[in-house]
């Protein structure tokens, strides 16, 4: 795609600055302390700002822009969709709507032959513990405490990490348990093999606690996302099917941020030898040019349904300008081959690149990851491991990740950060050359981050 350089304009910089300060409120923000950047445009992998800077997007935004700024062939579905039918309700057919639903089912493990579509992420969790409630006839869901589900009343409950904290109570019938943290481990484990067994033995122990007969799902995020990209280790996910098929209870995979070719396939938990009851998606399937998420549902649990009315919908669910580029989606991925490029890129170039910088930078406790989504763990001292910053850190407690950021933005990378970790998540469409000059701008921002090592 051809980048238009761009040229600044600080009056158009100033005016959308004044509305957007002005007039919109955003989300996760105390309003009078925070002051967002006016963006002029992107193409690629690259967004630039009203002032004449332009940036690497090494975050795909909220890491939902798998296919990059302004792919030609989703502008041109979304053009050509608008042009026939810009909008339908979804109790009618529509073409698009079908054409996508049967596309997500064909890439899906065989027996599951039904989607339904949603906003965005967090109604697709909402909706997936609903039909799971619905089935089993138990209320109660499990989540992990290192985990985002979105910022709906159940969504938001079941979310582990401190965005829950100031919403509570919601939703009064969720659970948390801890998760498999190898680097961090909660059972004082020694090997990848031995976290996956005792982290499986405290899962069902908080299933007896419990009452696994007041137990209607367990939701998980397949790879967890914004709480680390933490790779669940071997036989930790097939291990959780079993215990769900031992007590009778709904796996629900949290596939909104991993979905869709972000680890090189379609559905990370593909690459994991399991295959869950319930599938939620958003974000990758068609880079949130047009909000759109959804369920994909087991046979098993969408015949429950046949004959009983299923008490749920959305005005703007399957919406024909979202499936669209929903549609455009799949075909890109299969024209370009996305997902072999991705894994590609993962094993060949992220992955040696950033153990290179592990062994250079003395604060970097651990890199992990897999495809184009990896996590760069920072540490003020590696023996004893504690964090740069302190969990959950805000203000001058955030101070050193914060000027890590900084450096990446001045090098000319909009960086993704979260509490002690620099995340690598950019457009699964980035050129290899785009590629090693983030990471470039990463390994020279790491020396600010080493200046705090004690």
């Amino acid at each position: 795609m051809t980048l238009t350089e761009p040229a600044a304009d600080l009056d158009t910089d100033a005016q959308v600055r004044a509305n957007d300060r002005g007039h919109v409120f955003h989300s996760w923000s105390a309003q009078a302390l925070i002051d967002p950047l006016p963006v002029a445009g992107g193409a690629g992998s690259t967004f630039w700002d009203y002032a004449g800077n332009s940036y690497l997007d090494f975050s795909s935004q909220l890491v939902n822009l798998n296919l990059g700024h302004q792919h030609p062939d989703l502008v041109a579905a979304i053009q050509e969709q608008a042009g026939r039918l810009a909008t339908i309700q979804p109790a009618l057919a529509n073409d698009v709507r079908g054409d996508l639903a049967r596309r997500i089912s064909e890439v899906a493990p065989e027996g599951f032959s039904k989607v339904f579509f949603t906003n965005g992420g967090a109604d697709a969790n909402e909706n997936a513990v609903r039909m799971a409630r619905l089935v089993t006839g138990k209320r109660k869901v499990l989540s992990m405490y290192r985990s985002y589900h979105g910022n709906t009343s159940t969504a938001i409950t079941l979310t582990g990490d401190p965005r829950r904290w100031a919403n509570e109570p919601a939703d009064g019938s969720v659970a948390h348990f801890f998760g498999p943290y190898a680097y961090r481990s909660a059972f004082h484990s020694s090997s990848p093999e031995q976290e996956a067994e005792r982290a499986l033995e405290h899962l069902e122990q908080t299933i007896v606690l419990e009452g696994a007969s007041t137990i209607g799902a367990i939701i998980l995020e397949t790879v967890v996302g914004t709480n680390g990209v933490l790779i669940p280790p071997p036989g930790y996910l097939p291990g959780v099917r079993a215990l769900c098929d031992k007590y009778g209870i709904v796996m629900i995979a949290d596939e909104v941020m991993v979905g869709f070719g972000r680890v090189g396939e379609w559905f990370a938990f593909q690459a994991f030898d399991v295959v869950p009851d319930l599938i939620t998606f958003a974000k990758g399937i068609n880079s949130g040019y047009v909000p759109l998420g959804g369920v994909v549902i087991s046979d098993r649990i969408a015949s429950h349904f046949d004959t009983v009315s299923f008490p749920g919908g959305l005005t703007y669910s399957g919406h024909p300008l979202a499936c669209a580029a929903g549609v455009a989606t799949f075909e890109v991925f299969q024209r370009d081959g996305i997902l072999e490029r991705v894994r590609d890129l993962g094993d060949r170039v992220v992955a040696p690149r950033l153990a290179a910088m592990a062994a250079k930078h003395p604060s970097i406790g651990e890199v992990r990851g897999m495809g184009l989504f990896w996590a760069i763990e920072l540490v003020r001292d590696r023996e004893t491991r504690e964090p740069l910053v302190p969990f959950n850190a805000a203000g001058a407690d955030a101070a050193p990740v914060a000027a890590v950021a900084a450096a990446c933005k001045k090098a000319g990378l909009w960086p993704f950060t979260h509490f002690n970790r620099v995340h690598v998540a950019p457009p699964l469409v980035i050129t290899e050359d785009e590629l090693v000059r983030g990471l470039d701008i990463i390994d020279a921002a790491l020396d600010v981050a080493d200046e705090y090592v004690s």
